[in-house]
């Protein structure tokens, strides 16, 4: 099947626009200090956490990469594993919320510096910028070229227009605007892709006729993958949902902790639906258009369908992005303000002129991912190694002061030093060899490191004392 762009897409996109928008003013109105902007005044009740948990999680990631890429490529089976690390990741959080709220800290480096001290803090916040907003700049660029698919629009312009979005939806409310905004991409996304999925299987002939029209491997378990390479496909989304400062703010943004547990089972059952469904509408995309980007399978199908499922598809894709991209620009900017200017540049900055700070560096990091994206194109293969420097750099040592009262600060720094060098080494100067994503060398090196360190130092303490 040809691809042909349809512009009359583009009402779907500026109607959601519109919305978004609209109720990111109207939240807006309701922030009056640091609390509500980031924790959104710890008022979030368990549809508003249900919905925002979702979209964030469920970004461009799984769109163009993730269960959609991986469906494209290599299967239907592999795909759909990719769902067992996220229900783990969920339940995992579920047993740590509590914690998580007590702590009541704005950053991942606020926690790490509880437990491991001042040296944590810095090297976390540094892990979570250089995270972060790359994987801003990748969400703009996948707009782009989402629109640029679909409609026809050039690439350039559409990164631009997801720029000022994710700008503006972060900036005029926090988390008290994204939340909301969040939780209607959230249900959008829901929508969307249950009407896709046997719009798309008709339109494909049903399952005999794409079985037909995809390789042998595709119906394997592993889809032609060795089990070490498969595990390098399952562990990043697994350690990097474990530690993302996103998830832990929003845990701590909840009214309390029966509903953050409301929230967190819901987002897991509906996790159980989507996950699945991009799975098999990148499957049946494979059939389809077995020429195109694996990134753009999922994409490629509102061009198949009738325009106004096609249209609800689109805007739910524009939601995945857009809800991910202001969700990682206000996180990024949030430790800026926290974990850098008001450390070291103003430490007795009152509440009022954090919260404007906050605002000035949601614009700054903006432009930045912006310019990144739009001068250094190749920034977006580096942003696959943040994934793993981030899981293996900073989620062992952050699960480790929930889940384990040996480890030492020593043990804590000394992990995420050697999840961080580790990953860069493996994927930058060996080239990754083997063709192993980094995560099955780097996180088993961070867990080893965290161990023996903690316990080698806990009983030198112990001597000593």
């Amino acid at each position: 099947m040809e691809l042909q762009a349809n512009p009359q897409l583009l009402w779907f996109i500026g109607i959601y626009a519109v919305i978004m928008i609209g109720l990111g003013i109207y939240m807006s109105k309701k922030v009056s200090n640091s609390t509500d902007f980031i924790l959104a005044g710890k008022s979030l009740g368990p549809l508003v956490l249900m919905g925002t948990l979702l979209a964030t999680w469920t970004g461009s990631g799984s769109i163009s990469g993730g269960e959609t890429s991986v469906a494209f490529s290599f299967g239907i089976f592999p795909s759909l594993l990719l769902m067992i690390p996220t229900l783990i990741g969920i339940f995992t959080l579920y047993i740590a919320a509590p914690k998580i709220r007590a702590f009541g800290k704005y950053t991942i480096s606020g926690i790490l510096e509880e437990k491991y001290g001042a040296s944590a803090r810095n090297l976390a916040s540094v892990i979570v910028l250089l995270a972060y907003v790359g994987i801003v700049s990748y969400q703009m660029k996948g707009f782009g070229f989402i629109l640029n698919l679909t409609t026809g629009m050039n690439v350039e312009t559409g990164t631009i227009i997801a720029a000022v979005l994710i700008i503006f939806l972060a900036m005029i409310g926090g988390l008290k605007s994204v939340s909301q905004t969040d939780a209607i991409s959230g249900f959008l996304m829901v929508g969307g892709l249950i009407i896709t999925v046997p719009t798309i299987f008709a339109v494909a002939g049903g399952w005999d006729s794409i079985v037909e029209n995809v390789p042998d491997s595709h119906l394997t378990v592993t889809g032609g993958l060795t089990n070490i390479q498969l595990i390098g496909y399952l562990l990043p989304s697994l350690f990097l949902l474990l530690g993302d400062q996103n998830m832990y703010q929003r845990l701590a943004s909840s009214k309390g902790d029966a509903t953050s547990r409301k929230a967190q089972i819901g987002w897991l059952l509906i996790m159980l639906i989507i996950s699945p469904a991009i799975s098999l509408i990148a499957f049946a995309s494979r059939s389809l258009f077995p020429d195109i980007d694996p990134g753009m399978a999922l994409m490629a199908t509102t061009l198949a369908m009738p325009i106004a499922i096609g249209g609800v598809l689109l805007a739910a894709a524009a939601a995945f992005i857009i809800t991910t991209g202001n969700s990682y620009l206000l996180s990024a900017a949030t430790n800026m303000t926290y974990d850098i200017y008001g450390k070291y540049i103003n430490k007795h900055a009152s509440d009022e002129k954090q919260l404007r700070m906050t605002k000035v560096f949601i614009v700054i990091l903006g432009v930045f991912s912006y310019l990144l994206i739009r001068f250094f194109p190749t920034v977006l293969e580096v942003q696959m190694y943040a994934y793993t420097v981030y899981g293996a750099g900073i989620t062992p040592a952050i699960l480790a002061v929930f889940f384990w009262k040996r480890v030492s600060a020593t043990g804590g720094i000394s992990s995420m030093v050697v999840g961080v060098v580790t990953t860069l080494v493996w994927e930058i100067i060996l080239g990754k060899p083997f063709d192993l994503n980094s995560v099955v060398i780097s996180v088993p090196a961070a867990l080893i490191v965290l161990i023996v360190v903690s316990l080698a130092t806990q009983k030198k303490t112990t001597n000593n004392s």
